[in-house]
């Protein structure tokens, strides 16, 4: 049913692009984040290592300054969790999709030791309505990638967000968009499994009004906080996906 609703999809993509020009005239496109992308918090060693990559989540794009952004709470918390230092790096990037995160910035990245790297990518895959096999070789192949350069980290993807909850979403265009999202978080904990890499469950957005940015499509402080508290724990491995 659900590979129905996908091929759907497509005979859709007329309003699709039309609902989709119309978003984009209507939102004011955000910048990343001002302030570090990479930071250490002191306490106990040995010390934490985070990379934080992916797409303007990533990037923190939505709000003023990175310190409220989700590497920097996320690292905030694996601190306050375990007495530990956390050093915590951000290398996310505006629209940035699945094969351009694996082909031009992971091969630029240094070798540093990250003991854990958290994975926010998707989104663009899906709104750019890329294939389910595109993004089975693309996102595959990042996760190929991650797992031969830092073969002992710990990797954990957060898949793609509902594109109903955001407000910048017209009804319809967020119901083509997820049937999408459906498919490419089904396809993305299939490969998270079978790639050494941990699929956390999805977001519940409980709070849309205060949990997105006032574009309507990126987080806000607060909804970086929330989700930085939802990963927390599978992060630090105390307890396992749904």
């Amino acid at each position: 049913m659900q590979r129905f609703l996908t091929l759907l999809t497509w005979l859709a993509f007329p309003v699709y692009v039309w609902q989709g020009l119309g978003v984009r005239r209507r939102t004011t496109r955000m910048l990343p984040a001002q302030g570090p992308v990479m930071h250490e918090i002191s306490g106990q060693a040995p010390a934490v290592s985070l990379l934080m990559l992916g797409d303007s989540s990533a990037a923190s794009v939505g709000i003023g300054n990175s310190e409220y952004g989700l590497a920097a709470q996320l690292a905030d918390l694996i601190s306050k969790r375990t007495g530990r230092a956390v050093r915590w790096r951000a290398a996310g990037f505006n629209s940035a999709t699945s094969g351009q995160i694996r082909d031009h910035v992971l091969p630029n990245l240094s070798a540093d030791p990250w003991t854990h790297i958290v994975l926010a990518i998707g989104t663009n895959d899906t709104k750019n309505f890329h294939s389910v096999p595109r993004f089975k070789r693309e996102f595959g192949g990042l996760l190929y990638a991650l797992r031969a350069k830092w073969p002992e980290a710990r990797v954990v993807w957060s898949p793609v967000l509902e594109f109903t909850r955001a407000p910048a979403m017209p009804p319809l265009l967020g119901t083509i968009l997820e049937i999408r999202a459906a498919e490419m978080n089904r396809m993305g904990e299939r490969l998270c499994l079978e790639r050494g890499a941990v699929p956390a469950p999805r977001l519940p957005i409980t709070d849309a009004e205060a949990g997105f940015a006032s574009d309507g499509f990126h987080a806000s402080e607060a909804g970086y906080r929330a989700w930085a508290e939802h990963l927390v724990g599978l992060v630090l491995d105390e307890k396992r996906p749904a």
